[in-house]
């Protein structure tokens, strides 16, 4: 029979390429996926992954956007991967992310038309504070009644849906907007709107607070207390424990902060690209996030690297949907082809297939 054995010692060069050998077997996968819908496997893949960056006509264009949609990926797997790290998972940054676009978001639509340097600091703070709101929702629950952080997590998603969903028919509405179910543009004061600070990069000034959150996070969890703490409560919960390390508080902190920081992603994103809130305000953002995180080993400096890849993927996936008609649910299949093959590479650095006669 064959079994599968743990490795007395699992490599640790191996745990560092294997997402490299994961997006390699994607690009093959993908490849064949394509060519079952009757697409170019070969011009797919090169749509995906270089013309963004040496196309003519696109190029420049996609060059630009490329941090514009990695900012708010990395930004959310950075929270992520410290829940991760303690086995706190959090599967409802989406949810998180629609939440602190609308707290923050409705800050400033208050305030409308105040013109002011506080006032786009005061959203994002409102922001955060929203998105980590949303996530003691799950917090609290898991550390009073011991429930399942993901299941629940995961449900409060559909209901910022359709929390989003009242407030741009509702309360958010434009006044002036002729009836559709969205709320005044933030690009039209200076006050709520992104500042660019780099526009052939599309390095927004969200992209400059994600990256300074990522350096944070590679201080605290390498160099504080507190993410020794976490790393220790992740790898053994009964060791943290004999060490003084309250999982209460590990929960609460690590849900909050990767609420907070889905949150802050969500205001930069609605005063930003998005320039207003609407129904189809949410792409995906926090479920992608998952990916990023696994893809950055969760650690905040693989997870640039991870996210600047899987922007890549956004961009190219969408100059293949209009090159080449490929649907926009195949891309998505192709992005979770990522996390499935690391997953499944990272069986075989952990464990080796071995060769066992059953005894009778």
């Amino acid at each position: 029979m064959l079994r599968l054995e743990p490795r007395q010692q699992a490599s640790s060069t191996m745990r560092w390429l294997t997402p490299i050998l994961a997006v390699a077997i994607t690009m093959f996968m993908g490849g064949l996926l394509f060519a079952a819908m009757g697409k170019n496997p070969f011009e797919a893949i090169r749509i995906i992954f270089l013309d963004p960056f040496f196309h003519e006509t696109f190029g420049p264009y996609s060059r630009s956007q490329l941090m514009v949609k990695a900012g708010p990926l990395i930004l959310i797997a950075t929270g992520l991967s410290i829940g991760f790290r303690a086995g706190v998972w959090n599967i409802g940054a989406e949810g998180q992310f629609v939440m602190g676009a609308i707290a923050g978001g409705a800050v400033g639509l208050a305030l409308h038309p105040a013109d002011g340097f506080w006032v786009l600091p005061l959203m994002t703070v409102v922001g955060a504070i929203g998105g980590m709101a949303w996530a003691m929702i799950p917090a609290l629950l898991r550390i009073k009644f011991n429930t399942n952080e993901i299941l629940v997590s995961l449900m409060l998603v559909y209901v910022a849906y359709n929390f989003l969903a009242a407030m741009v028919t509702g309360p958010l509405k434009n006044p002036d907007g002729f009836g559709f179910p969205e709320s005044r543009s933030f690009t039209s004061v200076d006050s709520t709107h992104l500042p660019m600070i780099y526009e052939p990069l599309g390095m927004h000034a969200g992209v400059l607070v994600a990256l300074g959150i990522v350096i944070a996070a590679y201080v605290m969890m390498e160099r504080h207390l507190l993410g020794f703490q976490i790393r220790l409560t992740g790898e053994s919960p009964r060791a943290a424990k004999f060490a003084g390390v309250n999982p209460a508080f590990i929960v609460a902190v690590c849900l909050g902060i990767s609420g907070a920081l889905a949150g802050m992603a969500g205001l930069f994103e609605v005063t930003g690209p998005a320039g207003k809130l609407t129904t189809n305000f949410p792409v995906g953002y926090g479920f992608t996030a998952i990916i990023v995180a696994f893809l950055g080993r969760l650690n905040p400096i693989g997870i640039v690297l991870a996210g600047l890849l899987m922007a890549l993927t956004y961009i190219g996936g969408e100059l293949a949907q209009l090159s080449l008609g490929i649907p926009a649910a195949a891309i998505s299949v192709f992005q979770g082809m990522m996390l499935f093959f690391l997953l499944a590479v990272d069986v075989f650095v952990n464990y080796r297939l071995v060769w066992k006669k059953e005894v009778k």
